[in-house]
């Protein structure tokens, strides 16, 4: 565990981290198809801690993904505003952008968003190349391989994405999203193309993480096994909040 991870640990387990990771106020996203417009997002208000490990449930359209790429500046939200480790998304320039998606937000793509000319090993080693000063080879080939080890692909680290099926990319891109060991995971249905077994293992394995470097994970699932376990739940319906509520609390 690095000072970093280690700091945010502390300050979480300790109560004195009261900025949450994530919070969005009023929120609306209007998408034009057309003359016609899509209402995705109506309103919403939440507010995620540092250290969650949260649950937006709902049906699908019910605006689970939207929330998710709003968060991870992937989208702009049509009105209200949204914070991300205390920082407003919308004052963000280009390079304070490319840095929360690089250092403080990590996402699994439900369309696994590999790069496929690159194996396993390169694919996710990739986002450690990526920073201004990249770890030494020998860590970025240590920690690459512990990661694909953990997500159980060692036997196909110098396999290219088109020779994976389904369940082995996405857990390369679960590997690929903890490399730089972000502070926030954003994970659309995560478990979507994995069987019941694989499944379980990647949710232990984000659960582990999620407890011992306090990494806040964000999930949007239909999965149950997943809300179960969630400290924090936020069920959607048609874009708006149908219920928020925490693990243990009435």
């Amino acid at each position: 565990m690095d000072e970093r991870q280690k700091e945010r640990q502390t300050a979480v387990h300790s109560g004195v981290e009261d900025i949450p990771a994530v919070r969005l106020t009023d929120v609306h996203k209007v998408y034009a198809l057309g003359r016609t417009e899509v209402v995705a997002v109506r309103g919403v208000s939440l507010s995620i801690k540092e250290g969650d490990f949260a649950s937006i449930a709902g049906p699908s359209g019910s605006g689970k993904s939207t929330i998710l790429n709003l968060i991870g500046c992937i989208d702009v939200p049509t009105s209200g505003t949204v914070e991300v480790t205390g920082r407003e998304t919308s004052s963000l320039n280009d390079r304070e952008i490319t840095r929360l998606r690089h250092k403080i937000v990590g996402f699994i793509f439900q369309s696994f968003n590999l790069i496929p000319v690159l194996n396993v090993f390169e694919n996710v080693e990739f986002p450690l190349l990526l920073g201004s000063k990249p770890p030494p080879k020998s860590e970025r080939r240590e920690y690459t391989d512990f990661l694909i080890e953990a997500v159980g692909l060692s036997d196909w680290r110098s396999h290219r994405s088109n020779e994976l099926s389904g369940g082995q990319r996405q857990r390369v891109a679960i590997a690929r999203a903890l490399a730089t060991k972000p502070r926030i995971v954003l994970a659309d249905e995560p478990t979507a193309n994995l069987d019941s077994k694989t499944g379980a293992d990647i949710i232990e394995l984000m659960k582990k993480i999620n407890e011992e470097l306090a990494t806040t994970f964000i999930f949007s699932t239909h999965d149950p096994s997943i809300v179960s376990i969630a400290d924090h739940v936020i069920r959607l319906h048609d874009g708006e909040i149908a219920d928020d509520s925490r693990a243990g609390v009435v």
